[in-house]
């Protein structure tokens, strides 16, 4: 069973509540008998995606899928079909580590499955814009780092290092995606606020079916001259936030804070998925030259206030000699951007495919 991530639409468009009807069959299904109800469904049956961080599975046919969250024997809550509609249904819940599924949640979700998509309704989801930040710049110099390499003086400023890597990093998904838009948030050394720097990737206009994710890149510094290393932020769960445009249910008020909640989910698991992604790259590009911190949880402003997929990659130590060497070696920038270019195309596939 693959570790795969939950689905739901980034803009929700519409909402349809539908009852389930039980019609007195309370039996319970194992995920075996659950995936053997659904082999008539078009194409070959239904595919199931289980996410172990936030408790949530994804059915999906050839075309459509429904996304759920588990909860307790005898519970009944809203789960998505095809990123917009709402269905009321029993949950599924775990019985001894076990995934029990309802009769009458099976039931509904083998209708919804079968039902045909309209050709005009298009339910695929796909990235189509992606936010490079390079962070600080102009008066803001972020983290710098002085040392003596081979005789030389070297001063490197965090905000210089963020350009180029962000440069180039633009410059190979700009080739690899045309059909995307491909976002500088600074294209020079020019001072850009946090809050402007959320603006314009909140301002990218989409469709229902598409999304939006959002890269800051920064570089470290430590009173440990020793400390070295990448690591990738991701904002934390805890963190609570507004993500969902309420103006578009004002007769619906009610299921906003559960539209909201999912969604904040949503953004969370994949804003991890990406971090794995990006760190795993790094891992097989850079690994051998730099340490790996791994992923983090933080509420960084930048990433907090963009209401997308987003993470904020820190590329290593200005304060420590070795790694400013390598953020200042032309060799070296292009592995960083090569490897955030091959995590954020992984990640992009990976959605646009699952």
């Amino acid at each position: 069973m693959h570790n795969r991530r939950f689905l739901i639409s980034l803009l929700v468009s519409s909402i349809l509540l539908v009852s389930a009807q039980t019609r007195g069959d309370d039996r319970i299904l194992t995920l075996d008998e659950t995936l053997k109800e659904l082999d008539s469904l078009p194409g070959s049956g239904a595919v199931f995606h289980w996410d172990p961080l936030f408790q949530a599975g994804v059915f999906s046919s050839s075309e459509q899928y429904v996304s759920f969250r588990i909860g307790m024997p005898g519970e009944s809550d809203l789960i998505i079909l095809n990123g917009r509609d709402i269905l009321s249904l029993p949950l599924p819940f775990l019985e001894k580590g076990e995934l029990r599924f309802p009769q009458a949640f099976v039931r509904a979700l083998k209708q919804a499955l079968e039902a045909p998509v309209p050709a005009d309704d298009p339910i695929k989801f796909r990235i189509a814009a992606i936010i490079v930040d390079p962070g600080h710049g102009g008066k803001d110099t972020g983290a710098v780092g002085t040392h003596t390499i081979a005789g030389t003086s070297l001063r490197v400023e965090e905000k210089a290092i963020t350009l180029q890597v962000a440069k180039d990093l633009h410059n190979r998904l700009s080739r690899k995606f045309p059909d995307k838009q491909v976002l500088l948030t600074r294209d020079k050394d020019t001072f850009i606020s946090l809050d402007d720097r959320v603006a314009i990737a909140n301002a990218v206009p989409l469709k229902d079916n598409e999304a939006t994710i959002f890269i800051s890149i920064h570089a470290n510094a430590s009173f440990n001259k020793h400390v070295r290393g990448y690591e990738v932020w991701y904002l934390s769960p805890e963190y609570r936030r507004i993500v969902i445009d309420q103006s578009k249910y004002s007769d619906a008020q009610e299921v906003v804070p559960i539209l909201n909640a999912m969604l904040e989910e949503e953004f969370t698991s994949e804003s991890i998925r990406m971090a794995e992604s990006i760190v795993k790259r790094f891992d097989e590009t850079l690994s051998s030259a730099l340490p790996s911190r791994g992923i983090k949880a933080e509420e960084w402003f930048v990433v907090r206030n963009v209401r997308m997929p987003s993470v904020l990659v820190e590329l290593g130590f200005l304060s420590n000699e070795t790694d400013a060497g390598l953020l200042t070696d032309e060799t070296y920038v292009k592995h960083f951007s090569e490897a955030l270019y091959k995590g954020i195309m992984d990640f992009v596939e990976d959605f646009e495919h699952s």
